[in-house]
């Protein structure tokens, strides 16, 4: 199930699958069937279709958010950080089947997946009200470049890809629900107050099962993140922190602010 989405180009039609699958997985979880994890080796890069065009994250245009063009720029990118995050979720579930985890491992992140494919369908809904859609403006492939670097280490890839990537969501998304409020736009605001919602327990997730790998292999946590935040991710993380959210996620403030661009004057 996993391989299928991630083989699949479409954004709505991988998106439909992905809540389908995860509705199997529940259903199955639910009624007690017993469940037997496959083998299926996942794509080194997942399906994509053929718009939005991929660009260097330096080369993607400057977003302004204050008019209806840059409002809708600004909905683009995040409709492509959503369908991205389906595949990290069902690819790691494929890529790191062969380590022995609990079940619940793969309950949260089918869960997650399944937010995720709603994320996207809720703001490629929103674009097409305003006159767009999803493909119409370029993007970047920062995110999946995280998960090839950390293709072969499953701490790396819960420290980079929740732990970072979607935590740094729990950091914007305030703002961005602020422009939009400003705008009038209801349903835009609507969708983005409900990934902000939901992205906190796939943070949470990374957090869990970071520190559970952690602990079975009887190594300090914040010392293992910092070490491999500063192996994977390029460049210090960006402050201000949504501290009040991060740690409904399970992230401390001293994982991430040692490993902050600027430390705050009662750090230094």
């Amino acid at each position: 199930m996993a391989v299928d989405v991630l083989s699949t180009k479409d954004g709505r039609a991988k998106t439909a699958k992905s809540r389908a699958y995860a509705s199997v997985w529940k259903t199955a979880r639910t009624t007690g069937e017993v469940l037997e994890l496959g083998c299926s080796i996942p794509p080194d890069h997942p399906a994509r279709p053929q718009h939005p065009e991929l660009l260097s994250p330096r080369d993607v245009p400057k977003r302004k958010p204050g008019s209806p063009a840059g409002r809708i720029a600004l909905l683009h990118a995040v409709a492509h950080i959503e369908l991205n995050a389906v595949d990290l979720h069902w690819d790691i579930i494929s890529r790191f089947a062969h380590v022995p985890m609990p079940m619940g491992f793969y309950d949260d992140w089918v869960k997650a997946a399944d937010d995720e494919a709603k994320h996207f369908n809720l703001i490629c809904d929103c674009l097409e009200t305003m006159g767009s859609y999803y493909g119409a403006l370029p993007a970047h492939d920062g995110m999946w470049r995280a998960a090839s670097d950390t293709a072969n280490d499953l701490q790396g890839r819960l420290a980079i890809v929740p732990m970072v990537l979607e935590a740094r969501g729990l950091d914007v998304t305030p703002g961005m629900i602020d422009v939009f409020e400003k705008a009038g736009e209801t349903a835009a605001v609507e969708s983005l107050k409900t990934i902000y919602s939901e992205e906190v327990s796939h943070v949470a997730y990374g957090a869990k099962w970071f520190n559970f790998v952690c602990g079975r292999d009887n190594s300090d946590p914040k010392e293992v993140f910092h070490a491999l935040v500063k192996r994977y991710f390029k460049g210090g993380l960006k402050p201000p922190f949504n501290e009040e959210k991060r740690v409904d996620a399970g992230l401390p403030p001293d994982f991430y602010w040692p490993l902050a661009e600027e430390l705050p004057p009662y750090v230094r």
